[in-house]
């Protein structure tokens, strides 16, 4: 600006704009100072004083009212005959003391920490998920559940059911478990979070036999890429079919 104003001197406030490409109005603009004006603004003649704006705030936070909403106590206490102010007067008390968020009471989730597996050998560490094979009758599905070795992607148990079952599943685990001679204290399994994976059918037999559970994060399918991966080998296996006509076939592929 102080070089604008340089040039101005010598040739000319226009031709400087012009040579530098710089717009006359935002000079002119720039140049005059606004006048600071302060307007002190009177309250209202029906705003609450200080007093009633406090005796508000403590109905609001009160046991009774302390996990409704503005909505809820407005009128409830109209109905007791009492008229403290509006709802918007209430949000505006409840916003000038940083009060304004979900006051109902609300389910305090854990914080999920991402699952940290490793195996170093066979039967250390198991992956299980159930996938849906389509069957040739709409909206009839067979259901595959696999049991996979992560460290050498060996298959430990299988099978083909009509149904998504928790028995089924615990049923499945128990019988790879004996087949593969796992002791106490040996063997972890991980799994997404499905209805069967979580039951409680699998949780006691898993603390039966001395296993240990881990499970995936909600809505994260990463944490379980074992079971999705070979899922997803399987199905785009060239001579898959798309569709099974019976469940012995499912099972016979």
């Amino acid at each position: 600006m102080n070089a604008v104003s340089d040039l101005a001197n010598h040739v000319g406030l226009k031709a400087s704009c012009e040579t530098l490409d710089f717009p006359r109005a935002t000079f002119y603009r720039n140049r005059k100072e606004a006048p600071c004006i302060s307007i002190k603004r009177t309250a209202p003649p029906l705003s609450l004083s200080w007093e009633e704006r406090a005796s508000v705030l403590d109905t609001l936070n009160s046991e009774r009212f302390q996990d409704k909403s503005p909505y809820e106590v407005y009128p409830a206490i109209l109905d007791e005959g009492k008229y403290r102010c509006c709802i918007s007067t209430m949000y505006r008390i409840l916003w000038a003391q940083d009060q304004v968020k979900e006051r109902r009471k609300q389910v305090q989730r854990p914080a999920y920490t991402k699952p940290e597996l490793l195996a170093t050998g066979p039967n250390q560490l198991w992956s299980w998920d159930i996938t849906k094979l389509k069957s040739v009758s709409k909206w009839t599905y067979f259901y595959l559940y696999v049991i996979i070795d992560v460290f050498s992607r060996y298959i430990v148990g299988w099978l083909v059911a009509p149904s998504e079952q928790k028995a089924l599943a615990k049923k499945l685990i128990e019988e790879s478990c004996i087949k593969q001679n796992i002791l106490p204290g040996q063997l972890t399994v991980h799994a997404d979070r499905g209805s069967s994976m979580r039951s409680k059918d699998v949780a006691h037999l898993l603390c039966d036999l001395g296993v240990v559970k881990s499970h995936s994060r909600p809505h994260v399918s990463n944490d379980n890429p074992f079971s999705e991966a070979q899922f997803k080998t399987l199905k785009y296996c060239p001579e898959f079919p798309g569709t099974f006509g019976s469940i012995q076939d499912a099972r016979a592929f």
